[in-house]
């Protein structure tokens, strides 16, 4: 083995100077790779100094040196968490790396905001809506009264006049329909009952302005405050057809003291009311058709999204404004022959200020978290002089009289009645809604 003249190098030598430089500073590296090939440079540096300062003899295993080198530079890499060198055109490129790696990061960060600002305001933020009677609006062609809020709502009036009738009543229209929704009222039946009928464009139907703060809470006191303005009395009749009952549970609710009776037509249902048994709850809503429940789900858990679902083309959304006719059972059917026959004036302004102002509107406030469930109200009429009546077809597609059934169960104080052979369309028949009315009143 050939001889070097110097201090013989050990494993403790070694790592002494790997510990530390000749100005006491750290060596850090940016790879294993530099680590290795640093360690073998100082080793040559350190034999070649010591071969003219010494004499000394050493025998030198070069392969057993290099290996111990080795181990010991990965072992120091790896105890390092980041890369600071000494060489200043290494410093220089890993500076520049550093920089261009900022700017990327800040230039997908900007990129990425932009695409989420860009993808709200075109797919998930609806458009504003067409106030009828402004500027490039609806022109307003019914009779309406401003709330105290500045909304104005449309209206309709009926039957005898108001400071004759002996029983006023306000029907509140249901999902993607208005004021002028045709019932077979006949002029001999409000005579006879002495009957004064207001119909109303809810909040964005129709003529009436929308209601951008429109709540389960605010359906009642714009019947209330839509009565008051009209002058209908301390007491008036409330009937709610399919959705518009959701504005009835409203006014059970908030105002019952303004309430002579009330009339629940085919009322809707949230699947998510607190009262319902989840298992009764979920096998009702598993009956609905696929696309209404996936409908359902995203009113109810992301109505931001409403917008963009009801507008996207890749998957089928609300049967209803599809025109499927799978909703409807045989007599709802015919009867939607016998409607098309003689459709009512006026059905064409349901929409006309915007779809989400009237129909997703709908959709996120009913299917929404509500302040309270139908089985929290209180009779409104403890000394019976009213009555609450709830009207179900027993063959209905669109709301499951499981869930209303339940409701009537829990409520001894409404009258449930179950119309057989029959479905979501009663109060379109005349012997029906004849009897809807005269229920009411007795």
């Amino acid at each position: 083995m050939k001889q070097f003249s110097g201090k013989k190098i050990t494993a403790a030598t070694a790592r002494a100077h790997t510990r530390k430089s000749k100005n006491n500073t750290p060596f850090h590296f940016s790879s294993r790779e530099q680590v290795e090939s640093s360690q073998v440079r100082r080793l040559e540096l350190s034999i070649c100094c010591s071969t003219k300062r010494s004499e000394l003899s050493v025998e030198w295993d070069v392969s057993k040196a290099l290996d111990t080198y080795r181990a010991l530079a990965r072992a120091h890499f790896r105890a390092e968490k980041f890369v600071v060198t000494k060489d200043p055109n290494f410093a220089l490129y890993v500076n520049e790396n550093s920089q261009f790696l900022a700017m990327i990061t800040q230039i997908a960060v900007a990129t990425t905001v932009g695409l989420l600002g860009w993808a709200y305001l075109a797919l998930l933020k609806p458009p504003p809506p067409k106030v009828c009677g402004s500027p490039g609006g609806p022109p307003v062609t019914s009779p309406r009264v401003q709330l105290n809020d500045g909304r104005y709502v449309a209206y309709k009036e009926s039957g005898v006049s108001k400071e004759k009738a002996k029983h006023k009543i306000i029907i509140i229209h249901g999902f993607d329909s208005s004021k002028d929704l045709m019932l077979p009222i006949s002029q001999d039946l409000m005579q006879e009952l002495e009957i004064y009928v207001l119909q109303y464009d809810r909040a964005g139907y129709g003529e009436s302005d929308p209601h951008p703060k429109r709540s389960v809470k605010s359906e009642a006191f714009d019947v209330e405050e839509l009565a008051d303005k009209l002058q209908l009395g301390p007491k008036f009749y409330v009937v709610g057809l399919s959705m518009g009952a959701y504005c009835v549970w409203s006014c059970l609710k908030y105002i019952p003291n303004r309430l002579a009776g009330v009339a629940l037509v085919v009322p809707f249902v949230n699947y998510w009311w607190s009262c319902y048994p989840a298992k009764l709850s979920n096998e009702a809503l598993g009956k609905m058709l696929a696309q209404d429940q996936r409908t359902f789900r995203i009113a109810h858990y992301a109505p931001w999204l409403v917008h963009w679902w009801m507008n996207q083309k890749w998957f089928h959304a609300l049967s209803m404004m599809e025109g499927n006719m799978a909703i409807f059972c045989p007599p709802d059917q015919e009867m939607l022959k016998q409607l098309s026959s003689a459709p009512s004036p006026g059905q064409e302004k349901v929409r006309q200020q915007g779809e989400f102002e009237c129909l997703y509107r709908d959709l996120i406030v009913g299917f929404g978290n509500w302040d309270f469930a139908p089985t929290d109200i209180k009779n409104p009429f403890p000394d019976n002089e009213g009555s609450v009546h709830l009207w179900q077809g027993h063959n209905d597609r669109i709301i499951p009289r499981e869930l209303n059934s339940y409701l009537a169960e829990k409520l001894p104080w409404i009258q449930y009645h179950e119309v057989p052979n029959a479905g979501h369309l009663i109060i379109h028949n005349a012997s029906y809604c004849e009897t809807i009315l005269r229920k009411l009143l007795e």
